[in-house]
């Protein structure tokens, strides 16, 4: 199984080189699996017993099975996200140099660590609007080849570049598009010739730079994956194969993959905007059941809030918690943070170690050293529109939001196995605050 779920991960990276894309390999998978789509500006007719997902802006989405026995139902819910750090395409990208080279101008997106996306193949990857007689028709793009790169400055022109320096994302990080000179609209024209559109047609794009390296398994023993986007693309992928492997008719299961992660999640398809809210209370509502019912579905619902963890760097020991540090291939790691940037509670964990029991999975638990700040994530975020038990989970991986990450190899199993447990669990609360499983 350890091979199969590295190939199908590897292959859905490979094809989602940006937010926009991952979205649309895991609309494939869903459509293969029966699920029909809905739509936001629609009316929705939903029936117990079938499987349905919407998307918003094309970098969001969120599936749901509903169960056929639904007198006292809770939500099941796990949140990963669709994005990765990278740099985005400005307008008027064109930069003329000495009239010798073509560079483009980008800016961050995220927080990436910015030397290691020197000196390797990237190309273009984005969400094109294309005017279609009085329509807007939305296309995805991917340059399937290698056109850019950003060349590191040599050592004999910076001595102490090892030194350690500032990179300026203004300055450094610009990629080569050419060696010639490519007038204003160069890179419209590009794109219109891969999607067989004319330049004139095309209003708007959401251009990223992308990775072109290919996923490798290195290690004596292959223990490793390196792959660019595992942050939080693998955190994707796992459970949503748990997603379609469980059943559970006495609740409804949720599957939510939020974009935006890396800036903030505040945009209207973030996980702090109202799409998780607004999914769920339609789907309530049209089950035919009223608002109390609703209030306390989600009074005793229960979220898996999905995003990678830092496994301990070998050669920097000193940089992780003393006794709260985590290794890949040992297994799901629980975060827990005492400023709530993580939202895992005692009765979270609890639930949570117990669906990992049943699931013979091993856990192991993350904190940040308490003199160095650390990241949040989804799940305290979409809490601030929906508030349920929730407990922060992830894969430990090495190079967090480098351009090529590393990741242990049998986490990925570990985590189907547990998500698909959690998924089948019927977890129930009493008015004393106690919880069956």
């Amino acid at each position: 199984m350890e091979k199969i779920i590295v190939s199908e991960l590897t292959s859905f990276i490979a094809h989602a080189p940006t937010a926009f894309h991952a979205v649309a390999e895991l609309k494939n998978l869903l459509n293969r699996d029966g699920f029909e789509e809905l739509h936001e500006s629609e009316r929705w007719e939903i029936e117990p017993g079938k499987k349905y997902y919407v998307t918003r802006n094309n970098s969001s989405i969120i599936a749901v099975k509903a169960g056929t026995d639904l007198d006292d139902y809770s939500f099941h819910v796990t949140a990963s996200h669709s994005d990765s750090p990278s740099f985005k395409l400005k307008e008027n990208a064109e930069i003329e140099i000495a009239k010798r080279y073509t560079m483009l101008n980008t800016e961050g997106y995220g927080g990436m660590i910015c030397s290691t996306w020197f000196d390797r193949p990237l190309s273009l990857a984005g969400k094109v609007m294309v005017k279609n007689g009085n329509r807007l028709e939305t296309h995805l793009v991917k340059v399937d080849r290698d056109l850019l790169m950003i060349p590191s400055l040599a050592i004999h022109m910076d001595r102490k570049i090892n030194e350690g320096r500032p990179l300026n994302k203004q300055v450094d990080m610009l990629p080569i598009l050419s060696g010639s000179v490519k007038g204003p609209g160069a890179v419209k024209k590009l794109i219109a010739e891969e999607l067989g559109v004319s330049e004139e047609n095309i209003y708007g794009m959401d251009l990223f730079l992308y990775n072109r390296m290919e996923a490798v398994r290195w290690g004596h023993d292959d223990e490793f994956i390196g792959c660019p986007r595992l942050d939080d693309l693998q955190c994707a992928f796992t459970s949503m194969k748990g997603f379609l492997t469980a059943e559970n008719n006495r609740n409804i299961n949720v599957y939510a993959c939020f974009d935006n992660e890396e800036v903030g999640s505040g945009t209207k398809q973030g996980a702090a905007s109202t799409f998780l809210y607004d999914v769920l209370w339609r789907m309530n509502k049209a089950l035919g059941k009223d608002e109390e019912e609703f209030r306390r579905a989600v009074a005793s619902s229960f979220m898996l809030s999905c995003d990678n963890a830092h496994a301990v760097h070998p050669n920097y020991r000193q940089k992780s918690d003393e006794t709260n540090c985590v290794y890949m291939n040992e297994g799901i790691v629980i975060k827990s943070h005492a400023g709530q940037k993580y939202t895992s509670d005692a009765v979270s964990v609890a639930i949570f170690k117990m669906i990992c029991e049943k699931a013979e999975v091993p856990v192991q638990f993350f904190s940040n050293r308490s003199d160095e700040a650390g990241g949040s994530t989804l799940g305290n975020i979409a809490m601030s529109q929906v508030s349920m038990n929730t407990v922060d989970i992830g894969l430990p991986q090495l190079a967090m939001h480098s351009a090529y990450e590393t990741a242990g190899v049998k986490d990925m199993e570990y985590m189907v196995k547990a998500v698909t447990e959690f998924y089948a669990s019927d977890i129930r609360t009493d008015s004393d605050g106690n919880f069956r499983i």
